[in-house]
């Protein structure tokens, strides 16, 4: 009986044990999720490093879940308010996503995210006392227009020297739209932030002396206002885009660029991955230097943010996926695979190597949107970095595209782009 009871312990001890074992095996393999969007190739991109990643750390698993835009934009904070969100995402939302932010500090090396993205870690950051690091950038950009040369060519319109204005180079656009019968001659991504740029070059500050947007809607603000429904009006801007979406709803205009309906794009050094893929020798682009306005000639300072939420259940993991992403090897490949301006202070020291891949016409880009980052005013780097710089960019879209269709006049545009930012800082 003794015997017996004696087996049975230890066959019972032998299957606890086992069951520990399994459990604890199970408990070493973390699922984490990564919610992704692409302007070109850089989810892809992601996909392949973090493969290597998973061999080299068989019990973490991350699963990159792309999508579009337009559900990073309008979905992903709703889903972190519920609790369900990712443990990590790409967004450009970085101020404005700070209260969900996991920090990353106590996970990887501090100093070295300090050294190296220095100019950026505050994108993420709110407040004079926040410290915390959040995420880094996948991407850092620069707004500006690319234009068809071959158009130019075509039409015998010489290019505006460097130093031109907007107002020159609209000249010149209308010139080559009506001389090769284009349907419309410019095109804006129908978006606030490409708008602020082109605003700030006509001397819009959007912040007050104490650094509030109380008096978003200045002269200059109403100088590229009441030109953005002038160009509509007159069929230089097509009315595809900014009237053709209701609210702050975003819309890219690439396409129209690609299929040579019009004569310039005004978008930013994102799109050079795929304008190089999709135009091919279609037709020669070119992206000149940043056109001026009587403030100067800035852009909008942007990009993309690789950042963890503190609602995972694998803190320690996430670190080290982060940790794994800017080892200066892995994150080298993948500015160079997406073809991106670093972001990251040792690559940008040392300089990239595109590859033989990555033709003249991206190159010259590349170059042209690096000289046009050191000109941006400091405004612009000031409303980028503004918590509630969403709110101000969503207004401006949602009442400057109603002034465009005539649902309001400008005045009354003015009025609720204003009361609009107010409400969103009262919040």
């Amino acid at each position: 009986m003794k015997t017996a009871f004696r087996t049975a312990g230890i066959a019972a001890l032998g299957l606890t044990a086992a069951l520990l074992a399994s459990t604890s095996v199970q408990a070493q393999n973390v699922s984490l999720r990564y919610l992704c969007y692409s302007d070109a190739n850089e989810c892809e991109v992601t996909r392949d490093l973090l493969d290597r990643f998973e061999k080299a750390n068989p019990t973490i698993k991350v699963i990159v879940d792309k999508v579009g835009f337009n559900v990073i934009r309008e979905q992903l904070e709703t889903r972190l308010q519920a609790g369900e969100g990712p443990d990590m995402a790409r967004t450009t939302s970085l101020p404005g996503l700070n209260k969900y932010y996991l920090d990353l500090r106590p996970y990887i090396n501090a100093a070295n995210w300090e050294a190296n993205f220095a100019s950026t870690l505050p994108w993420m950051r709110v407040g004079a006392n926040d410290k915390g690091i959040y995420g880094w950038m996948t991407q850092l950009t620069v707004t500006g227009p690319f234009v068809n040369k071959t158009m130019f060519d075509q039409a015998g319109v010489k290019l505006p020297a460097p130093g031109a204005t907007w107002d020159d180079w609209a000249k010149a656009v209308a010139e080559v739209q009506k001389k090769n019968k284009l349907y419309a001659g410019m095109v804006m991504d129908r978006s606030g932030h490409r708008f602020a740029g082109v605003a700030i070059s006509y001397g819009a500050k959007y912040f007050d002396k104490d650094g509030k947007p109380s008096a978003v809607v200045d002269d200059g603000f109403k100088a590229l206002a009441e030109r953005m429904v002038t160009w509509h009006k007159d069929g230089l801007m097509p009315a595809d885009t900014w009237p053709a979406a209701a609210g702050s709803k975003y819309k890219n205009a690439g396409e129209m660029f690609i299929n040579g309906d019009v004569a310039m794009h005004i978008a930013g050094s994102w799109m050079i991955a795929k304008f190089q893929s999709d135009i091919g020798q279609k037709f020669e682009w070119v992206v000149p230097p940043q056109p001026c306005g009587p403030a100067g000639c800035s852009a909008m300072p942007g990009g993309a943010g690789m950042v963890a939420f503190k609602g995972t259940k694998n803190p320690a993991e996430v670190g080290k996926v982060m940790e794994f992403l800017v080892s200066e090897p892995i994150l080298k490949e993948y500015y160079e695979r997406t073809v991106q301006i670093p972001a990251h202070k040792g690559l940008a020291d040392k300089g990239l190597t595109y590859g033989a891949d990555i033709g003249p016409a991206s190159q010259a880009a590349l170059k042209q949107f690096t000289a046009d980052f050191a000109k941006i005013a400091p405004v612009a780097h000031q409303l980028q970095s503004y918590e509630r710089n969403v709110a101000v960019f969503n207004a401006s879209v949602n009442y400057v595209s109603q002034a465009i269709t005539g649902t309001l006049t400008l005045p009354q545009a003015y009025a609720k782009v204003q009361e609009e930012i107010d409400n969103a800082v009262k919040k």
